[in-house]
This record gives C-alpha cells, sequence and structure tokens, in this order.
C-alpha cells in the first residue's frame, strides 16, 4: 500500500473525463482503521478510473503524537507547506478529509484563494472526544460546525448521521457510501487456527482496541460461548488483564481477516461512536450476523435478516445468531466500492482548468 503515500508535486495530466485530486487526510498509513481504509481504497478505485490522485498525509511531515492517542501522529507541517503542495499540484478538486492539522492548513489555503473544497464527516469526534476527555460532547460541536460549513459538500455515509448535523445547522450534505472487497470477504474463507477448539458461539469484535470503541461492553457481555479480539491499540494490555478468558489475536488483515469474520457465529460492533462501521460490512460479506447497539451506523445498516441491535447487548446477539448466514453474505455483497467511489467524485467540487 506503501505506492498510495506518494504525492509529487508535478502536475500529471489525468485521463479523458477524469481530474486531478488532492486529498488531504490526518488519517494515514501505518495507522489501521476504517477512516484510512476506505480513503486508501477510493484511490485506488479513483486511480484506476484514470484520475489523479495526489494524498497529502503526516508521512510527509514530523509529527508528535495525539494526546491521549499516541498510535495517531499529529502532522507538524511547517509553515505555508500544504499551500505551496496544493498550490504546485493545481488539483481541480480537493477534499479535506479529516478535522486535524492537515486539514486545517488545506481549509486555511482554500479559503485564502476562494478555492472551494469538500469535507467528510467519518466520525463523530464530539462523542469520540467526550470518551476521552471527560468533557460533554456539545463542548466539540462548535468546532464542527465551524470547520465544515465553508465546504461546497459534507460527505457522510448514513441517514443517521446526515440528520445529526442537520440539528447542529449544517445543511450541505452529500452521501458517499462504503464498500467491501468481495473477492476477499467471503463465507469460505478458511477460518484461523486459533479457533479450533473454542466454545461456541464464536463472538468476535475486529477494530481498533481503544476506549471509544467501547469493546468493554462486548467482553462484559454475560452470553456463553468464546470472545475474540482481532486488532491492536492503546487499550488491549489493559483489556487482556481485565478479561483474561477472551482471546486476542493481534491485527489481521486480508485473507486472514475473512477467515476470522467467515469462521465466527456473531460478529459484535459494540461501538457508539463510529459513523458507518466497515467492519460489520465485511462480516456480512462472510456470512457473518451482526450484533450491536441501536446507534448511528448499525441501525442505518443492519436489516432484520443479517443483524439485531438491542440496549442489551446479550439480547442482540442471541437474536443475531438466528439469522440466515446465505442472506448475510446476499446481502454483504450489494455494497461495492464502484458505486462509493461514484459517490465520492460526484461530490466533489471539481474546477477544470483551461
Amino acid at each position: 500500500m506503501r505506492a498510495l503515500e506518494g504525492e509529487a508535486t508535478a502536475r500529471r495530466t489525468p485521463a479523458p473525463g477524469a481530474s486531478t485530486i488532492a486529498i488531504v487526510t490526518d488519517a494515514w498509513f501505518p495507522q489501521v482503521n476504517g477512516v484510512v481504509r476506505t480513503l486508501s481504497t477510493t484511490c485506488e478505485m479513483l486511480r484506476a478510473g484514470g484520475h489523479v490522485v495526489h494524498v497529502i498525509a503526516p508521512d510527509r511531515f514530523r509529527s508528535i503524537p495525539c494526546p491521549t492517542y499516541p498510535e495517531i501522529r499529529l502532522a507538524l507541517a511547517p509553515p505555508g507547506a500544504i499551500r505551496h503542495r496544493l498550490a504546485a499540484i493545481a488539483p481541480d478538486a480537493i477534499h479535506i478529509a479529516t478535522e486535524g492539522p492537515l486539514g486545517l492548513a488545506a481549509r486555511r489555503y482554500c479559503l485564502g484563494v476562494g478555492k472551494p473544497f469538500t469535507t467528510a464527516f467519518h466520525t463523530r469526534f464530539p462523542d469520540y472526544l467526550a470518551r476521552r476527555t471527560g468533557l460533554p460532547a456539545g463542548a466539540f460541536w462548535p468546532y464542527i460546525r465551524w470547520f465544515h460549513r465553508p465546504s461546497e459538500t459534507i460527505m457522510v455515509a448514513t441517514e443517521s448521521i446526515r440528520g445529526e448535523l442537520r440539528e447542529q445547522g449544517l445543511t450541505n450534505l452529500h452521501h458517499w457510501g462504503r464498500g467491501v472487497d468481495t473477492a476477499c470477504f467471503t463465507p469460505d474463507a478458511p477460518p484461523p487456527s486459533a479457533f479450533e477448539g473454542l466454545e461456541r458461539p464464536i463472538q468476535l469484535y475486529v477494530g481498533r482496541v481503544a476506549v471509544e470503541k467501547n469493546i468493554e461492553a462486548f467482553l462484559a457481555n454475560g452470553y456463553p460461548g468464546s470472545k475474540v479480539v482481532v486488532g491492536e491499540g492503546p487499550a488491549r494490555a489493559d483489556l487482556a488483564r481485565r478479561f483474561p478468558e477472551a482471546h486476542f489475536l493481534g491485527p489481521r488483515s486480508g485473507r486472514e481477516l475473512a477467515g476470522c469474520y467467515a469462521g465466527a457465529d456473531v460478529f459484535v460492533f459494540p461501538s457508539r461512536t463510529d459513523t458507518f462501521g466497515l467492519v460489520m460490512i465485511e462480516a456480512l460479506a462472510c456470512g457473518t450476523p451482526v450484533a450491536a447497539f441501536p446507534v448511528p451506523g448499525p441501525m442505518d445498516i443492519l436489516t432484520d435478516d443479517c443483524g439485531a441491535v438491542s440496549d442489551d447487548l446479550d439480547r442482540a446477539i442471541a437474536a443475531a445468531l438466528y439469522c440466515d448466514r446465505s442472506r448475510c453474505a446476499a446481502y454483504g455483497e450489494t455494497f461495492g466500492w464502484d458505486a462509493a467511489t461514484a459517490q465520492f467524485v460526484e461530490g466533489l467540487a471539481i474546477q477544470a482548468h483551461p
């Protein structure tokens, strides 16, 4: 994936009918999360369609650990660095993916030169920051409103999040869905050897092992069976100590990750702060039903045929186990990256150069 990180300053010519697109993001490799996977896959799809894509990300600058989350690096771009790069690229469209330091610098450049830009609301940051700081979520909404208001369009993945942003006075919204690699995530993916001998049902969590993911609610649920965590993050050591009966497999990717999904009996999504939850549709594509809380993301994605939601996670797990796995897989296959990428392009504020 490292090829995606290249960001040249010389202007290249896109294919006929395509555009030069600059994507500015504070979330990028080596981070492993839904935002990075969404952006990297979108870049691949855009390039395959003939677009020229420049990614401006933290790997290009000196950085410091994010307070309370040291595995995330905050870029310290020199004054004017983002301005100079964007001016040299001269893109037809600028998309600001995140609200961090690089996103702020790109926003400042666009407003300063009168260049239209788009943004995305990937994470429910007010709730995310509330979990990490102990402050009320309302304390962070003024920044979110200020950051996104000048955007030509704010790209969002679900109707629940659109409603939440409308309540905050942000109405310039555009749907940008998500996809799954249906060649990789299939029901016949071989399960990992670590699943052998585990008590059924195997309950699986995949994602960042961090406080905002609410993994404790998953590990503390009383439903019988085995609990498996796939992923890495700052909360792993503490959770492994407090829940010694759980199985922590570390990060997995590709076909190995697909095997974890396919070999599990139910996928548990305990997060209350995600805007979508890419892992849910990956699990579904592998034929595994999903149990979750009734919050944005699960409420937008899950149907009665493929999962269950409840404020009582035990009840959600019990109900999800009755779902037909073939229907889960069929539904998961409907989430394609081609359609999601087309939605992304439709939402861009493209200004072709003469």
